[in-house]
């Protein structure tokens, strides 16, 4: 049984907290929302009144946060009470730099860390199916391994401090184009008279075979497991697939990569989000382009 704090107790890191206690550790949490810290409470989280309460005594603190500068901020408070010897694992989505920053807090308190972002939605994290992208030392990531099996069931150790969340946004870049590409090709589809069954069975077994179109697909009825089938719920709502981009684009921008079609997938969720939208599945985008051919 592993001592562990767990910061940030929402859709992903509530599940996620849950399964290490199923899994026989002790975890005490800590989550600014009453009814995150009431559902992690019903869990079997002991629920701390602080976040420097919650990592008191830990061996091992998981943070899953909505953004660097969160994460940051929290580092700042905790790291002076966090034990010697314990060990860091961020699993939010962040950029690059605030991912080596909070390395560095980590480090210069004597504490390894690890940037462990995560793939696979609410969906994997209750199902404890993630896939986490690490970044860190590679005795970091050997302490970590037996922790993020728990919650998921793969683990890549990337490379050194920030490697998880640069293999995170990329991997996101590509998701997020994949799906527009997807979708417009149904909508196409469908003005042409051609069934979704029909484009599906095609495509899912010729060259246009991807994850969004076997695993994922937009339309309702060829993937029953699909959030199509849901009035797309999420999932992975689109403001967080908008949030990856963008992270993908600021870092595009400062490595001097060209990206265009990332920073169209970008413009595009970003008009889906403003249309009022965020909060649908990132596969509704199809939605949006039905849209858009009306005009």
């Amino acid at each position: 049984m592993t001592q562990i704090a767990f910061l940030g107790l929402g859709n992903m890191g509530g599940p996620m907290a849950a399964n290490l206690v199923a899994a026989g550790h002790a975890v005490t949490g800590f989550d600014l929302m009453p009814d995150a810290l009431a559902a992690a409470r019903t869990a079997g989280v002991t629920v701390a009144d602080s976040a420097e309460a919650a990592v008191t005594g830990a061996e091992i603190v998981v943070t899953m946060l909505p953004a660097g500068r969160h994460v940051l901020s929290v580092y700042e408070a905790v790291l002076p009470t966090v034990a010697v010897g314990a060990l860091m694992i961020d699993c939010s989505t962040i950029d690059v730099a605030s991912a080596r920053v909070a390395h560095g807090k980590a480090a210069a308190q004597g504490l390894a860390s690890l940037d462990a972002p995560v793939s696979g939605g609410v969906g994997g994290a209750k199902a404890a199916t993630l896939t986490f992208m690490a970044g860190g030392s590679p005795d970091a990531f050997a302490r970590a391994e037996p922790v993020l099996a728990t919650m998921g069931r793969k683990a890549v150790h990337c490379g050194e401090a920030g490697a998880g969340q640069a293999a995170k946004i990329c991997n996101n870049m590509i998701l997020g184009i994949s799906m527009i590409g997807v979708a417009e090709a149904f909508v196409l589809a469908e003005k042409l008279g051609l069934s979704h069954q029909a484009l599906f069975d095609v495509a899912s077994t010729s060259s246009g075979q991807c994850w969004s179109l076997t695993t994922y697909c937009p339309v309702p009825g060829p993937v029953p497991a699909s959030p199509a089938n849901n009035d797309y719920k999420p999932g992975f709502a689109a403001a967080l697939m908008l949030k990856d981009l963008r992270l993908a684009q600021e870092a595009a921008a400062g490595a001097g990569a060209a990206t265009p079609l990332g920073a169209q997938a970008e413009a595009i969720y970003a008009a889906f989000a403003a249309a009022g939208q965020g909060g649908t599945d990132f596969s509704g985008i199809i939605r949006h382009l039905r849209e858009a051919g009306r005009d």
